[in-house]
């Protein structure tokens, strides 16, 4: 008797229970849009992220619209105005989306080391006699995208603050390139002389685009950057933001960690990007002087 009593009141908890996990479900959008930063051609990336777009869709249980933007800022730009539900961001574009659209880091990506984090780089091309940060004086300079991390915010306080050089008037021209896979390929093809990226890009299409080994002089390497984060779109339901999160860590497919050229995702704190928050109020006071 005792028994069915306590199956009975199970029974009605778990009656009390469902219909309230099913409301908050129904407060749950029809489907999410996921945006992507341009590190790559809109082809390249479409290709890479594919595997983990499908695992999301069965996690969340809903159809998942990939978008990816020409600059970074229209990445931002769409989570302000509500027409992306979350996204892949550079450390540097998380603090503006954070500022600017709400944004809130749910996870960040792991290195194929396991490092949590990856490192600016400077490069010329191989047999380009151009060895040393004194050899590039006057040539034509690459940054990636005003809103990139190591494409633009970290060399520019490097410059400045190491260096004591300004860009526009060290180099002969500085163009932004638009993506780190566009600043490898103009230095590799010649269209530039010199230009910032990071390991990470540069891992992504070693071996298929380029041979870092064969066609590349790295000048300098960063300090470790914090990993670059998922993050949500602040005014989502709570349950939905933190399936998303979990959604990320259940990432495991090695094909798909191999297409990214990562290891995974792992937990993070806004405060994680304080340093970079730091970065940019330091380029704010540079461009002051």
């Amino acid at each position: 008797m005792r028994t069915w009593k306590k199956i009975l009141t199970l029974a009605i908890t778990a009656s009390l229970i469902v219909p309230g996990l099913a409301l908050a479900k129904s407060n749950w959008p029809d489907k999410l849009v996921f945006g992507v930063i341009p590190v790559e051609s809109g082809a390249s990336i479409t290709d890479r992220f594919e595997p983990l777009v499908a695992h999301m869709q069965k996690e969340l249980g809903m159809p998942i619209e990939f978008k990816t933007s020409t600059d970074y800022a229209g990445v931002i730009t769409g989570m302000q105005f509500k027409h992306v539900d979350f996204a892949y961001f550079g450390p540097k574009s998380y603090c503006e989306a954070s500022r600017r659209a709400n944004a809130q880091a749910v996870v960040l990506e792991v290195g194929a080391d396991g490092t949590k984090g990856y490192h600016g780089m400077i490069i010329t091309k191989k047999g380009s006699g151009l060895k040393t940060m004194a050899d590039i004086k006057g040539k034509v300079w690459a940054f990636t995208d005003p809103n990139s991390t190591s494409g633009t915010l970290v060399p520019t306080v490097f410059f400045n603050k190491e260096l004591k050089i300004v860009p526009d008037e060290h180099f002969s021209k500085v163009i932004y390139s638009g993506s780190h896979a566009a600043s490898i390929l103009a230095v590799k093809n010649g269209k530039v002389d010199a230009a910032s990226t990071n390991d990470l890009d540069m891992a992504r299409g070693n071996g298929k685009n380029w041979n870092e080994a064969k066609d590349f002089n790295v000048l300098w390497t960063s300090k470790l950057i914090p990993g670059s984060p998922m993050a949500v779109r602040g005014d989502l339901p709570t349950d939905l933001k933190e399936a998303i999160k979990q959604a990320f860590l259940n990432f495991k497919d090695p094909a798909g960690l191999e297409k990214l050229k990562i290891s995974g995702f792992t937990d993070v704190a806004d405060s994680t990007y304080d340093p970079i928050r730091e970065l940019i109020a330091a380029k704010k006071k540079l461009a002051k002087k």
